[in-house]
């Protein structure tokens, strides 16, 4: 995925999950911040962060951070409305014969179905931001939807179905996704729930450039 304009700016600080303030040229804007965790290990001050040029006059702010640069790691897009478009696009060469985004399934939305022959799979993707001593982690904060996600797949795959999480690495070097059992204990035995049962673990590492994301590479268990 393709970013169509963008800038570079100084964090100065975060009044909200919605909004920050960043230096832009010299003058302190109010941006949108395009991810409502916490992220408080990215968004310190003093940081570069990029963002967006929004093409819509009418709104009420010009810019969207997208991503931001963590000393000894590099370029993290946190863009949350991204992995799901990079998985959309890699899902494409994936040789599946029907995608469907959006799919509702029990009481929940998973965000793709595809089939394949007569085979039928459902995929949530996740995109994971935290990085610690090397590790991806997820989630940043407590996530109720994250847990019923992943007892929805584990259901769908006892009914036969073929299911899977991706977590969407947003950040170079990191190859693996660790469930945050000091976050939400609860996420990580729902996982473990949904492996027990088969339920697929992909993480998809990506290219990560100021304008652009897409998937580069993955592994599976």
């Amino acid at each position: 995925m393709q970013y169509k304009h963008i800038i570079s700016g100084v964090f100065d600080n975060r009044p909200n999950r919605f909004i920050a303030q960043v230096w832009i040229d010299g003058i302190l804007e109010t941006v949108h911040v395009k991810n409502t965790g916490r992220c408080k290990e990215l968004l310190l001050p003093g940081v570069k962060v990029i963002l967006e040029v929004s093409d819509n006059p009418a709104r009420k702010t010009k810019y969207d951070l997208i991503a931001v640069y963590k000393e000894g790691l590099g370029l993290i897009n946190m863009d949350s409305q991204a992995p799901n478009k990079v998985v959309s696009e890699w899902l494409q060469t994936q040789g599946y014969d029907f995608i469907k985004p959006e799919y509702k399934y029990g009481n929940s939305r998973v965000d793709f179905y595809m089939e394949k022959g007569s085979d039928k799979y459902l995929m949530e993707v996740k995109g994971c931001t935290l990085e610690i001593d090397g590790m991806g982690y997820f989630p940043d904060a407590p996530t109720e939807r994250g847990v019923k996600h992943l007892r929805e797949l584990t259901e769908a795959t006892r009914q036969g179905y073929h299911c899977s999480i991706a977590f969407v690495i947003q950040m170079p070097g990191i190859k693996k996704v660790l469930p945050n059992k000091a976050t939400h204990p609860e996420f990580a035995v729902a996982l473990e729930e949904a492996k027990a049962v088969g339920v697929k673990i992909y993480y998809l590492c990506c290219e990560i450039k100021e304008d652009e994301l897409k998937i580069a590479g993955y592994s599976v268990e």
